[in-house]
């Protein structure tokens, strides 16, 4: 049985806003960790938006009130876990460095434990595979990039609390968040193709390690 979100509700008893909006949220988050996990299991072919609220236990109507399509769903949750990036960046505290604290607000939510792909090789190996396949579908490119323009503007604003910069007439909030979500971005599919797929997490530590240390050369490969 599923659950409509828009269900009339008795005024007495409505909840407050805050309590909405984090229903909301955990509305949305559902309904895009199912498309990913359906898509990634089944391709993109094979999953309809009612697949989707049937399986996060809401109707298609709420779906819709959601999102337009799959591919808009699916890149929710790259916008949603930066937002939590830059929710725990704020969280930090005020006398860590602020690399210290992005790093580790980033590890936290990009590679937390028990998240899918993050268990055997053979098991990272076939979510590795699925993964990739969604991600080459066309459809969900332009999505994916209006996700990231607004994430890392959330980034940025973080930020920029963080440090008493200003994110709309400062560089510096702006470039550290694109330099995090590029480093993100390319630590993610490193982890993803490699062969058998590698641990996020330690690609992560890797790559911002790598950054820490003003990207030195690496040893050349011997044939």
């Amino acid at each position: 049985m599923t659950t409509d979100a828009n269900a009339g509700s008795d005024p007495a008893s409505d909840p407050g806003p805050g309590l909405r909006e984090r229903k909301k949220r955990e509305t949305r988050v559902a309904l895009s960790q199912a498309a990913i996990r359906l898509c990634v299991e089944r391709g993109w072919a094979n999953v309809s938006v009612e697949d989707i609220a049937t399986a996060a236990n809401v109707s298609e109507r709420t779906f819709r009130n959601y999102f337009s399509g799959k591919a808009e769903a699916i890149a929710a949750s790259h916008l949603e876990r930066m937002g939590r990036v830059a929710d725990r960046l704020r969280a930090r505290p005020d006398d860590e460095p602020l690399w210290n604290s992005v790093v580790r607000a980033v590890e936290e939510q990009f590679a937390p434990r028990g998240t899918p792909g993050a268990g055997p090789a053979r098991d990272r190996k076939r979510w590795a595979e699925g993964l990739r396949l969604m991600l080459a579908e066309p459809a969900l490119h332009g999505e994916i990039v209006k996700a990231n323009a607004v994430a890392q503007a959330e980034l940025a604003a973080a930020i920029a609390e963080r440090t008493g910069t200003d994110a709309a007439r400062d560089l510096y909030p702006k470039l550290l968040a694109a330099v995090v979500g590029a480093c993100s971005a390319v630590a993610v599919e490193h982890a993803m193709n490699a062969d058998p797929p590698a641990p996020l997490a330690d690609v992560l530590r890797e790559a911002f390690d790598a950054l820490a240390h003003g990207l030195p050369v690496p040893p050349r490969r011997t044939a």
